[in-house]
Parts: structure tokens; C-alpha cells; sequence
């Protein structure tokens, strides 16, 4: 990464970190995920309720982790947040791929999201960033109103 790019993906990692978009809780209505990374730390609690037809009707999510974790979370929701199913799918694979692949390509669909390939130089800071991700991938699995845990760590 040159330094203006550097730059960018710390203001970014800090701004999302310090004030996080749609942090907070659906308390009806929603699937809920508790998300841990017992080596760092990270704990997420996302909440994502899903329209009639399967599109991200709103998610939130509260927590607490490193600027890492909390930036990507938020950096996600505003990402996904009104799609349809199929392409907030889409969008967490391809951030998957983003951060741990060499893939240069990253798709355009992921915006800002694009400026976290940084984050896979360094594979504990992975689980980080994975870890919102990880837990809307478990949400998507989830019948309406359930409750599931996942983490980074195999039990």
C-alpha cells in the first residue's frame, strides 16, 4: 500500500471506529448472533432483520474490539444494509476474498471496504475483520427471531 492509501485506510479504520454507523440493537423482529474472537478479544452482537422477500431490512450491531473489528462492523452494515439477499451474499464473499487473498481485483461493489485489504498482511488481524462478517453469514442461516453464537476460534 503507498502511504496516501496508508493514510486513508487509518482515517477510515479510526473514523468507523470512534463513531460507528448503526450500532445499536432490533430488539424485534431480528436474527441475533453473539460473534467472538477469544484472541483478541473482539465481541459482536449483531442484529439483522430480514424483509418478507429476504433483503437486509435493517442490521445493527453493538459490541465491543479493537478498531478492526468495530470499523469493519460498521463499515458492513452501512454496506448491506438494504440488499437484497442475494447480493449481500455476494458482498461478503467478495470482502472475504478481499482480505485473505492476494486477489487484486476487489470488486467496486465494495467501496470503502476496499481500503481494509491492508488488514491481511497481518492473519491475526484477519479474525478482526472477519469477525461482523462471520456473524452475517451465521445470521443468513437463522430462522426470523433466532438466536446463534459464532466465533474465530474453533470450540
Amino acid at each position: 500500500m503507498n502511504s496516501d492509501l496508508e493514510d486513508l485506510y487509518q482515517q477510515v479504520i479510526l473514523d468507523h471506529s470512534k463513531r460507528p454507523r448503526n450500532f445499536g440493537e432490533i430488539p424485534v423482529g431480528a436474527v441475533h448472533v453473539h460473534g467472538d474472537n477469544p484472541s483478541c478479544g473482539d465481541e459482536i452482537h449483531l442484529h439483522v432483520k430480514f424483509a418478507a422477500d429476504g433483503a437486509v431490512e435493517d442490521i445493527k450491531f453493538t459490541g465491543q474490539g479493537c478498531a478492526i473489528s468495530q470499523a469493519s462492523a460498521s463499515l458492513m452494515t452501512m454496506k448491506i444494509k438494504g440488499k437484497p439477499r442475494v447480493e449481500a451474499e455476494e458482498l461478503a464473499h467478495a470482502f472475504q476474498t478481499l482480505i485473505t487473498t492476494d486477489a487484486t481485483d476487489s470488486p467496486r461493489a465494495l467501496g470503502d471496504l476496499r481500503l481494509m485489504n491492508g488488514v491481511r498482511k497481518f492473519p491475526q488481524r484477519v479474525k478482526c475483520a472477519m469477525l461482523a462478517w462471520r456473524a452475517f453469514e451465521q445470521a443468513l442461516a437463522q430462522t426470523p427471531e433466532s438466536e446463534a453464537e459464532v466465533s474465530t476460534e474453533p470450540k
